[in-house]
Parts: C-alpha cells; structure tokens; sequence
C-alpha cells in the first residue's frame, strides 16, 4: 500500500463509501481504485487528486495532504545516482537491498531524519 492510498482507503472508510460508489462518482473503475490502493498503480494523476478532494469535500489543509502524499506514492521507485557521490550511492543501494526488513518504525525514523536533514517537516 502506498501513502496516498492508506490515505484514500482511510477517507472511504471514514465516510463510510465503498470503492464501487467512489469509482463510479470519479470515473474510474473500481478495480483501478483497489490498485491504487493497493499500490499495484503507480502515483495518481493530478486531475485524479482533484476528483478525490472534490468527491470528499476535503478542506484546504487536507487537499495539501493528499497531494503530498500523492507526490510520495510511487510504488517503484528508480534513483539515478551517477554524478553523485560514493555516499549517495551507498545509500540508495543499502535501501534498496533491505528495506523490506525495516520495520514501520524504523522506517518512519529514517524518514523522519532525511526529511530533517533536508530541512522539511
């Protein structure tokens, strides 16, 4: 599951709204909204963004959110690191190799400190 469709499948099941009925108002399929979800898709178009927010009537903040996390749900992810340092491609290697043995915490504090390094909340 990525970021954006944590968050899309909290939205639906706080207001109660099945992926058949949200497709259906959107226009999209529901099997495209369950891959979304699911991460089998990668990250949603921006007028798909806007078709979310206006479906649930979300305020200004909780627009930012969802693309915030919108930008942050590619479920593949490739990092060019030529021309880079040795450093950043250690990093993204090591990543790469084991990111499936972090746990949610682990991962929530290393991303917490990059976000930190560079100077983002």
């Amino acid at each position: 599951m990525t970021p954006f469709g944590e968050k899309l499948r909290a939205l639906r099941s706080e207001r109660g709204v099945s992926q058949k009925a949200m497709a259906r108002a959107i226009g999209v399929s529901a099997a495209y909204l369950s891959a979304l979800e699911h991460g089998r898709r990668g990250a949603p178009t921006w007028t798909l963004i806007q078709k979310t927010i206006g479906y649930f009537n979300v305020i200004w903040d909780d627009a930012e959110e969802l693309a915030r996390l919108a930008e942050t749900s590619h479920p593949r992810v490739k990092l060019d690191t030529s021309g880079l340092s040795p450093a950043a491609t250690e990093l993204a290697n090591v990543l790469a190799e084991n990111i499936e043995k972090l746990d949610e915490a682990e991962l929530r504090r290393i991303t917490a400190s990059i976000r930190a390094a560079l100077g983002r909340t």
